[in-house]
């Protein structure tokens, strides 16, 4: 998962840029990037780190010229924690320079890259989003955009990309619409960002979703669709509404906050708790859905837990190390409210469990009497293909346990998940039209390659080889 932003027509692209990805930092912590076209030459910053550490300068914004640009701040699903992976990516097409920042993950990569290497393709990157490149630089057509109709007629999975090029800024969304992107306009600025809070942050009208499968370019005409991929379902990613995204985002054209509050509401008609005192929930992502959960069931909300919101968010930490002693540095408990009671705590899913059982253990620490754990979400049991970080069944505790093993896991008196009844049934569009494989595991199209963030890394030497 990715946050992307693109800017066409405006003096201060790149500051406008860098500002749309400090409001989606959430999408991506590991690094961030900002390419810009002055009309003769590209410009480019990136590096590893948070969106403030990466422009901590105010030169370097200064050194970003141009009435277009494109920023990316990085979440791996496809790539090593390498500086070379940080987007936009730069690459040079028949000497013309192209940029592209890309969220998503392709499935028939390995094939893709393969092919490509028996062709003579020599990779900068361990991305899939430089294989989109290759497959443009071989195409024909006398522009960039008309050479990516083919390059993403060969792509399969879950891409919504940005490419800066000397004739605009291209946009595109697979033909599933997996992963969001909207389109907005600040005055004579056209503006594409993965989430609308980029939008409300510069000041920009959300005009309307890119559409599933539609290629567009902007330039001094405006938007223009070139081109539209075979027609699908939709299959968004049901997971952007319960954990990604921002609640003050629109999603798939629906407000976020609304949707979580909703299945929030039907986990308290699920999984009641008529004895607890008070229900909490884990900031951040969980706030909302808490509410709702203490709306319908009629037990007081309070605030348990205090987020340092100086440490990123766990789930897409990298390493596992850093996730477990990020739990400490990141949640402290207020004991004043938690001692000596019934405590309903909510959360809007579980994936390793780390997270979970680290704080169940804070909050034993902290006096409290019992707690009963509500997830609102059903059990997270297959690796996700599209886009997040948890590639591989070993890492979901619900893969092999049963509810009661996962309760007596975290140490909790109850736990209790939103069935996948209960979750559809709060969604506001049709429920064929999201991807739940990662709860179901029917993924939406045939996988003929196993994924992994590694796919495309060199094996590290064993102890001893040189």
């Amino acid at each position: 998962m990715c946050g992307i932003i693109g800017i066409y027509g405006n003096p201060e692209a790149a500051t406008l840029a860098y500002l749309g990805l400090y409001a989606q930092q959430h999408r991506g912590q590991e690094g961030a990037g900002v390419v810009s076209y002055d009309g003769e030459q590209v410009h480019r910053h990136m590096g590893q780190g948070l969106v403030a550490d990466v422009f901590a300068d105010p030169a370097v914004l200064k050194g970003l010229p141009g009435a277009m640009a494109i920023g990316h701040t990085r979440y791996s699903t496809t790539g090593g924690l390498d500086a070379k992976n940080v987007g936009p990516l730069l690459f040079n097409v028949e000497d013309e320079p192209i940029s592209i920042a890309h969220n998503g993950n392709l499935v028939n990569m390995k094939a893709l890259r393969s092919q490509l290497q028996r062709e003579g393709a020599i990779f900068q990157t361990t991305t899939d989003t430089e294989i989109i490149v290759h497959l443009m630089a071989r195409a024909s057509g006398e522009r960039m955009v008309d050479r990516l109709v083919p390059a993403l007629q060969q792509a399969e999975g879950a891409y919504s990309l940005l490419i800066l090029a000397p004739e605009g800024l291209i946009t595109a969304r697979d033909p599933y619409g997996w992963r969001p992107l909207v389109l907005g306009r600040l005055g004579s600025t056209w503006v594409v960002a993965s989430e609308t809070c980029a939008l409300d942050l510069i000041g920009a009208e959300v005009i309307r979703d890119v559409e599933p499968g539609e290629i567009l370019l902007i330039d001094t005409d405006g938007p223009q669709t070139i081109h539209r991929l075979p027609e699908h379902i939709p299959k968004h990613c049901i997971f952007e509404y319960i954990y990604f995204s921002r609640p003050d985002s629109r999603i798939y054209g629906v407000n976020v906050d609304k949707l979580r509050r909703k299945l929030g509401k039907t986990l308290a008609e699920e999984a009641p708790t008529p004895t607890a005192d008070i229900v909490i929930s884990v900031p951040d992502s969980s706030n909302t859905a808490t509410l709702g959960y203490a709306s319908r069931s009629g037990i007081k909300h309070e605030i348990g837990l205090i987020r340092n919101h100086y440490v990123g968010r766990i789930f897409i930490r990298p390493e596992q190390e850093l996730r477990d002693l990020t739990v400490k540095l990141k949640f402290n408990p207020v004991k004043g409210v938690l001692a000596d009671r019934e405590v309903v705590i909510v959360d809007d899913s579980i994936v390793r469990g780390t997270t979970m059982r680290n704080l169940v253990r804070l909050l034993r620490q902290a006096g409290i009497a019992k707690v009963h754990v509500r997830i609102s979400s059903p059990p997270l049991r297959h690796p996700c293909r599209f886009g997040l970080d948890f590639p591989t069944e070993e890492e979901l505790i619900a893969n092999k346990r049963t509810c009661e093993q996962i309760e007596a896991y975290l140490g909790v008196d109850s736990l209790s998940y939103l069935s996948m009844d209960g979750m559809l049934s709060s969604m506001d569009l049709p429920r064929d039209h999201f991807c739940t494989a990662c709860f179901s595991g029917e993924y939406p199209i045939t996988l003929l390659e196993e994924s992994g963030k590694d796919v495309f890394e060199q094996p590290k030497p064993k102890s001893g080889d040189h």
